[in-house]
């Protein structure tokens, strides 16, 4: 149960913050698309004597120019760091990370098994000793009172991300090598599942043949 809730929570957060991250990049674009367009109004209407038409546009872009969005850049970077880490932990789970396994699958029996768990407690060990290191940076942040730049938030906030998805890719691992000792299953992503992806293979497959 508690592992569904975790899951669940996982899947719904990256989503989340991915969708902030893409409406927010958005709404900016306009944002600069707009006040670029309202002051080559000015220039059109001032250009052609068009008085009435030119206190419109200079309206507009004073309206505009008053909706600051200095903060958007690094709202976004911060959006897309978390995302990243809770999604390297999402990508362990489900088995979508990059990985160069030829010398795995040409072991077989224990050889194969042994270099397996091998590779996992890597994953283990490396992400817990980042989680230790992160969690003592965001400490040592918090105790200095960094802020950022334009949002003025505790950066110790913004760097919790990395303890916090590198601790949750490390239970990932664990996770993932447990079931792999228990029923020798390992998670791998069916690529075949991506649009065009199976397609591609076949026609290069067809090609190869012909």
């Amino acid at each position: 149960m508690i592992l569904r809730i975790l899951d669940r929570f996982e899947e719904i957060l990256i989503s989340v913050l991915m969708a902030l991250a893409v409406a927010l990049i958005f709404v900016a674009v306009v944002h600069r698309f707009s006040l670029g367009t309202a002051a080559d109004l000015v220039g059109w209407a001032r250009a052609h004597d068009m008085p009435g038409l030119q206190d419109t546009a200079r309206s507009i872009f004073r309206w505009i120019n008053s909706l600051k969005l200095t903060w958007a850049q690094e709202t976004c970077i911060y959006l897309f760091v978390w995302m990243a880490k809770f999604g390297a932990a999402y990508g362990v789970r489900i088995g979508i990370h990059v990985g160069v396994d030829l010398l795995v699958q040409s072991l077989t029996g224990t050889a194969q098994k042994a270099m397996t768990v091998v590779a996992m407690s890597g994953g283990i060990i490396f992400t817990a000793i980042i989680a230790w290191i992160g969690t003592d940076f965001v400490y040592h942040t918090w105790k200095g009172g960094q802020i950022s730049p334009d949002l003025e938030i505790k950066m110790w906030i913004v760097y919790l991300a990395v303890p916090v998805g590198s601790a949750l890719m490390c239970f990932r691992f664990v996770q993932a090598l447990w079931l792999y000792l228990t029923t020798g299953h390992v998670a791998h992503h069916d690529m075949g599942s991506v649009e065009g992806v199976q397609e591609e293979a076949d026609d290069i497959a067809k090609g190869g043949h012909g």
